[in-house]
């Protein structure tokens, strides 16, 4: 099938991106960046847009740089822009480590990390990285901007916190301390499917202790979050098998898992409790 007919617009400056939601939203106008989710929804007709704000011209949208104590991601930068880690230390190493995990090579040349968010798929990996680390989102209308939280910018499966006439400008990750440890698995059918379930865990090691855990699962259930009872398990006890086994119960007993054509709840159940404890066995290598 071809997309129904729709009319492209293409700004050249946030402000002319804004005013052009404030116009066009109502019509049931989409932002367009890297296409990677939203063409294939057109071109089945699930989604029938007669307004495309094509964002790829507006000068600064691309921008990935250190701010602070955060990177800043813009919302055209690519998948692909991660292949190789794009700062010193353990957070361009797990950027770049979970960026292969994302579907396959075309598409990580076109998609962007902030379309990825705004989509909210519950087994996109970068939706998971951000709520794992806590990223902050700069969010813009023409009534201005506003910082969102992760855990409130994602509501459920492909349903987020942005308004109509709102579009997501940049994601900010807090950087992570250089004796921070991470692991990532996910589990999908074949290579480059949507995870059924996946979790990236990290932590701090202080005298042989682990200190400040986070603990993700992504895929499993409608959003992905962090799992506090699984980083209370972890909090002040020393690495073991042992230890990493309770981790998954833990995290594997907290979710409420979707169930669909393909799986179980049980079974979704007993991937968190795997890719849990995998996770965390990676983080020791």
């Amino acid at each position: 099938m071809k997309p129904a007919s729709f009319t492209r617009h293409v700004p050249r400056t946030v402000d002319e991106v804004v005013n052009a939601l404030a116009e066009y939203a109502p019509q049931d106008g989409r932002i367009l960046a890297g296409g990677q989710s939203l063409v294939p929804i057109m071109a089945f007709r699930m989604a029938r847009p007669a307004h495309l704000i094509d964002i790829n011209e507006v000068e600064g949208l691309d921008r990935l740089a250190v701010d602070g104590e955060y990177l800043s991601i813009g919302a055209c930068v690519r998948h692909g822009a991660f292949h190789k880690p794009v700062i010193d230390g353990p957070l361009g190493t797990l950027l770049a480590y979970v960026s292969r995990h994302i579907a396959h090579y075309p598409i990580r040349m076109r998609g962007t990390f902030c379309g990825s968010l705004a989509h909210a798929d519950p087994s996109s990996e970068w939706c998971l990285v951000s709520a794992t680390l806590g990223a902050e989102l700069l969010v813009k209308s023409v009534r201005g901007e506003r910082i969102v939280p992760i855990d409130e910018f994602l509501e459920g499966i492909m349903t987020t916190a942005l308004q109509e006439d709102e579009f997501l400008a940049e994601a900010r990750l807090p950087l992570l301390p250089a004796d921070t440890k991470f692991g990532f698995y996910e589990f999908s059918r074949r290579a480059g499917d949507f995870a059924m379930s996946a979790a990236l865990v990290t932590y701090r090691l202080v005298d042989g202790k682990i200190i400040d855990a986070h603990v993700g699962i992504g895929g499993a259930e409608d959003h992905a979050r962090r799992i506090a009872e699984a980083e209370d398990t972890l909090n002040g006890q020393a690495p073991s098998p042992r230890l990493f086994v309770a981790a998954g119960e833990a995290a594997a007993l907290a979710v409420d898992p979707m169930e669909d054509i393909q799986t179980t709840a049980d079974y979704r159940r007993d991937l968190v409790r795997a890719v849990t404890r995998r996770a965390l066995e990676h983080a020791q290598q």
